[in-house]
């Protein structure tokens, strides 16, 4: 019995690594997500995948699409559906803000990192992003590998 509550993590911070290295980051912020039935117990257990994973406007609001969440082993036929768009929740001054942004040619908006507050609520953290170059990959990697190697030398 003791390890179903252990199932679940007391902290959820799971990083869009990908991101990182897709996109440069211009701008961020913490959003609320709207979740529907059994998908904060599919986020507490760290079943999210960000792979394709983007924002866009529709009618001033902004949804959050192919960001996947794997269904709820113990669910029932009331399981979520596990790619679903997923509104964001953001102040009015921030969607505008954001909005006018986005429309700005090679920008976009990716999600960064999902958690779970003191409070229970799971928040996404989105970044207003400019996509990297070819060069600027390279050159994220090798400061990447020059960090490495700089820790192993000091072991």
């Amino acid at each position: 019995m003791a390890k179903n509550k252990e199932r679940f993590a007391k902290t959820v911070n799971l990083k869009n690594r990908r991101a990182g290295f897709e996109y440069e980051f211009l701008d961020k912020y913490t959003a609320g997500i709207q979740l529907m039935g059994t998908e904060i117990k599919s986020i507490r257990e760290s079943k999210v995948d960000f792979a394709d994973a983007y924002c866009y406007f529709r009618k001033n609001e902004l949804y959050l699409k192919q960001l996947h969440i794997s269904q709820y082993a113990q669910g029932t036929h009331y399981n979520h559906e596990t790619t679903r768009e997923r509104k964001l929740l953001l102040n009015k001054r921030e969607l505008k803000k954001l909005e006018e942004k986005s429309k700005e040619k090679g920008l976009s908006i990716v999600p960064t990192r999902i958690f779970i507050t003191d409070r229970g609520f799971a928040k996404v953290d989105i970044a207003l992003a400019r996509g990297k170059k070819l060069h600027d990959k390279r050159d994220s990697i090798k400061e990447k590998d020059v960090k490495r190697d700089l820790e192993r030398m000091r072991l």
